[in-house]
């Protein structure tokens, strides 16, 4: 296979310009979740051009396309599928980068590197479309809206058939890291992200003057007692081996100095690796934000709205895709993950199929590239979009030969 491994650095090489200019013409235009559709548009152009015709308006925004093997190595193998996914949405954050990319949209940004990863798997697309004489089997390239929004375009392409006809045996996918340097992919097995669950409380009392307290029932004091006590719900009745995570980020009292609000509410997020605790944990905390507020006197509505699962990188697979990987980039350029209690909506994938969700290194200090996902600031070493289509590729072409 050494050289099919020379082939696709070549070609990685070769497109290496093109991949980034699809990258910065995704950063410069971005969407937000599930309004894709320029986005969308986009790359099923790019696809038509290099003779691949894509299924469109999966889940509305999404696409697949297949890249068909045409080398027989076997009948098991001729009929062995394998899914690269990539997702496509931006988020609701102004940039305040000066690079000629920068995003055109007022108030959206790609803050997460998706326009990276969908530039990588355009260029996969154009490696594998080149290459498809010399490996059999099929590649499935999911193209995915809404990552950054419950319930996740992955769920909602789960439904619309995506892990069927046909259907891969397994499912990959790569997300930048800003905290890995450019020229290195990170791999962890089992356990590597968080479920993630959105709280949302409504904190009810009777407001008034401030001045005279005890003709109130005050939900400022309520929610902040509900606040110090759902911690413990963390610290007393969580498995001590399962991690979890209860952040709040938003407390609204609407009142002033001499007033008080009749009513507190309250945003935050849950998350945790063990869906059983999961399902235990948000039973305990809304049953003790409700008693709470009623022995104050008030009262507590609690919504949840359930978002993401943990994602679970197959062990078997990650094993056989960071060995694979050590061939493409050499050993000192793969390195071990930690647990992440970040969220994300591959876990979906995870959870139905054999799945291994990488990372892909992007960080540069020299250039000051170093900024978090999620920032007005994030920016990536665009050297790592060469690595992120020639890696993805030849581990695609190396799991199809895989029976």
């Amino acid at each position: 296979m050494n050289h099919m491994l020379d082939s696709i650095k070549s070609l990685a090489r070769q497109y290496a310009a093109d991949i980034v200019q699809t990258r910065r013409h995704l950063h410069a235009h971005p969407e937000l979740s599930f309004h894709e559709r320029n986005t969308a548009r986009f790359v099923a152009d790019q696809l038509k051009a290099i003779g691949i015709t894509p299924q469109e308006g999966v889940a509305d925004t999404g696409l697949v396309a297949l890249i068909e093997g045409r080398k027989s190595y076997s009948s098991s193998a001729s009929s062995r599928v394998v899914g690269l996914r990539a997702d496509m949405d931006a988020l609701p954050i102004h940039e305040a980068n000066n690079v000629p990319y920068k995003s055109t949209v007022d108030g959206v940004m790609h803050a997460c590197g998706h326009d990276a990863h969908t530039a990588s798997l355009l260029g996969v697309a154009r490696i594998l479309n080149v290459l498809r004489d010399q490996f059999d089997g099929t590649v499935k390239l999911v193209f995915q809206p809404g990552e950054e929004k419950a319930p996740g375009g992955a769920s909602l392409m789960i439904k619309e058939g995506v892990l069927q006809n046909p259907a891969p045996v397994s499912m990959i996918g790569q997300h930048v890291a800003p905290n890995i340097p450019v020229g290195k992919i990170g791999f962890r097995e089992g356990m590597y992200m968080a479920s993630t669950d959105e709280l949302y409380l409504t904190v009810r009392g009777k407001g008034g003057h401030a001045a005279m307290p005890d003709n109130l029932v005050d939900p400022v004091l309520i929610a902040s007692h509900i606040i110090v006590a759902l911690q413990q719900v963390i610290s007393r009745n969580r498995p001590p081996a399962s991690p979890s995570v209860l952040s709040f980020g938003r407390f609204i009292a609407d009142g002033v100095t001499n007033v008080i609000p009749n009513e507190v509410t309250i945003q935050g997020t849950f998350r945790c690796m063990n869906e059983e605790w999961r399902a235990e944990g948000k039973r305990r905390m809304v049953k003790l934000a409700e008693g709470i507020a009623e022995a104050m006197g008030g009262s507590c509505e609690f919504e949840i709205v359930h978002g993401y699962p943990f994602l679970q990188n197959h062990p078997e697979l990650t094993r056989r895709l960071r060995a694979q990987a050590v061939d493409y980039m050499g050993a000192e350029n793969v390195v071990n993950l930690d647990l992440w209690m970040a969220g994300e909506d591959f876990a979906f994938y995870s959870q139905v199929v054999d799945s291994c969700f990488y990372r892909l290194g992007t960080r540069n200090e020299a250039r000051g590239i170093t900024s978090g996902v999620h920032t007005p600031t994030f920016d990536i070493d665009e050297a790592a979009l060469e690595t992120g289509a020639g890696l993805m590729s030849w581990l695609a072409v190396q799991e199809l030969q895989t029976v």
